[in-house]
């Protein structure tokens, strides 16, 4: 009897055994961001990316999980000619996914080795045509988005093939050979300095036209104030003419006007030690005359 138990919880164990095993060779486990492809003597009849279990012929059909994600691809450095044949180095990284696991398989056979060996080749022709078309000051001044997006776009263009799509590629540097720097950053420098003397050059020119339209309106304000002052003192003297004129209107006043005039001039003229000859008609001979007499 007991002999009996132990050989029917064997049966059940290796019953439950082969249960499981059997489980196992009909199903499969698609995870996130995986692909899962299900071969048929050599050749693809499914490709399942939904997580969760799915199932398969047991003992026939052979499964084989290709990632999904994005990966990182470092490519050595290259280097490429410009347009007007410098010398650059460059140094890419790559970020990568698969997104058609079909002809991934197809033409890679999913191995991500080989994949990656057609990324550094695509990516390299894409910087080389993309480098080339511009001489070197454009290829420095489209360093960044500019330059990322036409290598991406060109390499994604050759990838698409391979069931490969190219999420970026970026040119994390970009420098000159060790032979050429010193030409070319004194090259850059005797520009920098050239630009800035032309800039110099037309502040000083703006200056320079600031200055003389000031003097010209400073000119202007002169001559017009020295108008309206020659002006002024025109009507001042014709003002004390006129005032003159009327203080002494009759032949008295006349008189009198100028006999002091007269006084104001001997005062002037007798200052020192002077001798004065005069005409016995003019006015200061008049006075003096007049005073000898009295």
């Amino acid at each position: 009897m007991e002999k009996k138990k132990s050989f029917l919880s064997v049966f059940v164990i290796i019953i439950l055994i082969a249960a499981l095993f059997l489980f196992g060779a009909a199903t499969y486990i698609v995870h996130q961001n995986e692909y899962v492809t299900v071969r048929r003597f050599g050749k693809i009849i499914a490709i399942a990316d939904d997580p969760g279990l799915h199932v398969r012929t047991p003992f026939i059909d052979d499964v084989q999980t290709i990632s999904a994600k994005a990966v990182l691809y470092d490519i050595p450095a290259s280097d490429v000619i410009t347009k007007d044949k410098k010398s650059m180095i460059t140094d890419t990284y790559v970020i990568w996914r698969v997104t058609d696991p079909l002809k991934y398989v197809q033409t890679l056979n999913a191995l991500t080795a080989r994949a990656e060996e057609r990324i550094e080749a695509s990516v390299y022709n894409a910087t080389k045509n993309a480098i080339s078309s511009m001489t070197q000051d454009e290829v420095i001044e489209a360093r960044g988005e500019h330059l990322t997006n036409l290598i991406s776009e060109e390499a994604n263009n050759d990838m698409t093939g391979y069931g490969i799509t190219i999420v970026q590629a970026q040119i994390k540097a970009l420098d000159l050979p060790d032979d050429n720097k010193n030409a070319v950053y004194e090259r850059m420098i005797s520009e920098r300095n050239n630009i800035a003397a032309s800039y110099t050059a037309q502040g000083d020119a703006e200056a320079q036209k600031i200055h003389n339209e000031t003097d010209k309106q400073v000119a202007i304000v002169k001559a017009q104030a020295e108008k309206d002052a020659a002006k002024l003192v025109a009507e001042g003297e014709s003002e004390y003419m006129a005032t003159l004129s009327k203080a002494y209107d009759t032949e008295e006043k006349s008189d009198f006007y100028s006999y002091i005039r007269g006084l104001d001039a001997l005062k002037a003229s007798l200052k020192g030690d002077k001798t004065i000859v005069l005409d016995k008609n003019s006015e200061l001979a008049k006075i003096l005359y007049g005073n000898f007499n009295n």
